[in-house]
């Protein structure tokens, strides 16, 4: 027996919903892969910050944080609001901390599973 038009229909709207989810999600994780913006994620799990305290967090360089951020920015992973000259720099959704939180503990259990070096 076949699927009605509208299962049918409705089944391949689900299927293209899925497609545009995975690429969002590859697209995410790929800005997540850089050591840097995995960092800036990271710290940023832990409250606002300006680009100075980016900086020194990530011990990268200042024009490094800011391209970073811009690319962040972009992604919509990152919110900026001023404050008086400074911008501060925000988490846009609390998923991403959860996602950078189990993207490292994710690191540990590999660490913690590798064999000591000799």
């Amino acid at each position: 027996m076949g699927l009605s038009t509208e299962t049918t229909d409705a089944y391949h709207s689900h299927r293209r919903g899925d497609g545009e989810r995975l690429d969002v999600a590859a697209s995410v994780l790929t800005l997540l892969s850089d050591r840097t913006r995995l960092a800036l994620m990271e710290r940023l799990g832990r409250g606002e910050a300006d680009v100075t305290t980016l900086t020194e967090a990530t011990g990268a360089a200042r024009t490094s944080v800011s391209q970073h951020l811009a690319k962040l920015r972009l992604a919509g992973l990152v919110v900026a609001r001023k404050d008086g000259r400074r911008v501060v720099y925000s988490l846009r959704h609390g998923h991403l901390r959860r996602l950078v939180d189990e993207a490292l503990n994710v690191a540990d259990h590999q660490i913690g599973s590798l064999p000591p070096h000799d």
